[in-house]
């Protein structure tokens, strides 16, 4: 593909697209999500090829379910571009002005980007997502899916194109690089002309080629090992439930449960019970020589504690004090979600405040890291940065800032 032509043709929608209004932006993205609803048969259809070749590729079940389009999640998929538009628009939004004593008149205002390079893998909802977030904040983007949803994504692509071209947003405004062609990535990555910020979402290997290769600014979405810890007077009921929603709601993706952190005082009592419903629910138990007395599972090894499965597997650690629990996570973590379980006031003011994640959870679920579910309409990714963002990624993570300053003849002296 001529990649320096769809970054050409990137920057110019940009500079069109910042001054779009929000009423434009509204209206195409609402009428996106009716296209993406009515095309649901062709969607599933593309959708069909992309898993057919992912069994021939001998995909796991949990990548497998990460790669599925059906009915609800097409429509969850339109229901996130609905909330996306009802949000306001983070671009001119001032955040700070003052007047200084010579009388300059100095304002922090919110401003697109430019443009967005999104590489990703597994999940087509990743496209209609990021799309969305970029066109509302007024951003070009060029898209680079995984090949094993080539043909869902090129599809859904395909479709956000028609609704924002019918709308009045410039064609060039969303792209896709529709190869599977892995030189494709190095290229964008060299598009420094072109492209102003690299979004990665993806594992290990395509995140650190990311990393390494690119001349561009990136925000990256890393590993997600996330722990829930039992404190020693948690509500064993509640951390029950949690745990197991944690782990199995959907164990492929990057907010799920990695490993299980429990109090000394509370694992006789409580991890039988869990590691019941745990292997009910299909998941494999490794644990430490501890949780081993306890229950029945296979031994968890130092390259446990720093892997995220994405699939039913879970390992296990007993722990002596909160202060320990604390240890593991800053040590072990990708600093992505993390979560205790307690009745204590001071033991959870503690976790939230030593703990060096994004996001930080007291008597919930680390599932529910994600933008949807944190009243963004969606995102572009869980950044684990410290610098450009932190945590989810949508709107106004997508946006930079410019100062405007206004005088009556001022000049310095």
């Amino acid at each position: 593909m001529d990649m320096d032509r769809i970054g050409q043709q990137a920057r110019a929608a940009a500079n069109v697209l910042r001054s779009l209004t929000s009423a434009a932006k509204d209206a195409a993205l609402l009428g996106i999500a009716d296209r993406l609803v009515a095309a649901s048969s062709a969607l599933k259809a593309e959708n069909a090829k992309d898993l057919e070749a992912g069994r021939a590729k001998s995909l796991s079940a949990a990548m497998l379910d990460r790669l599925e389009l059906n009915d609800k999640r097409i429509a969850a998929m339109a229901d996130g571009l609905r909330a996306v538009a009802a949000l306001p628009d983070p671009v001119g939004e001032i955040l700070h002005q003052t007047v200084r004593p010579n009388g300059l008149r100095i304002a922090q205002i919110r401003q697109p980007i430019g443009v967005v390079g999104i590489i990703y893998e597994s999940r087509p909802n990743v496209t209609a997502d990021a799309a969305a977030l970029c066109l509302k904040s007024g951003n070009a983007c060029i898209l680079r899916g995984g090949s094993e949803a080539i043909h869902s994504n090129v599809a859904i692509a395909r479709i956000f194109v028609e609704g924002a071209v019918a709308a009045g947003v410039p064609e060039h405004a969303v792209q896709i690089v529709a190869t599977t062609d892995r030189a494709a990535v190095g290229e964008m990555l060299k598009m420094d002309k072109h492209i102003d910020l690299i979004v990665p979402r993806g594992g290990k290997s395509l995140i650190a080629r990311i990393l390494d290769e690119s001349r561009i600014p990136v925000v990256a979405h890393l590993d997600g090992i996330c722990h829930t810890y039992v404190h020693r007077d948690a509500d064993l009921a509640m951390a029950k439930a949690i745990c197991h929603n944690a782990k199995l709601q959907r164990p492929g993706v990057c907010n799920a449960m990695e490993t299980l952190l429990v109090h000394a005082d509370a694992a006789q009592r409580f991890l039988p019970e869990m590691a019941a419903a745990l292997r009910a629910g299909g998941c494999e138990l490794r644990g430490c020589a501890r949780t081993q007395a306890l229950i029945e599972c296979a031994p968890a090894t130092e390259e446990d504690w720093i892997t995220e499965y994405l699939d039913k597997i879970l390992s296990i650690r007993v722990v002596d004090s909160l202060e320990d629990a604390i240890a593991h996570i800053n040590r072990y973590g990708s600093h992505h979600s993390d979560a205790i379980v307690t009745e204590s006031y001071s033991a959870a003011e503690r976790f939230l405040d030593a703990v060096d994640s994004a996001t930080v959870y007291v008597n919930a679920s680390t599932r529910f890291t994600d933008g949807y579910e944190f009243g963004m309409g969606a995102e572009i990714g869980i950044s684990t940065n410290k610098l450009h963002c932190r945590g989810p990624m949508a709107l106004k993570e997508l946006t930079t800032v410019k100062y405007v300053i206004r005088g009556s003849g001022q000049i310095r002296e």
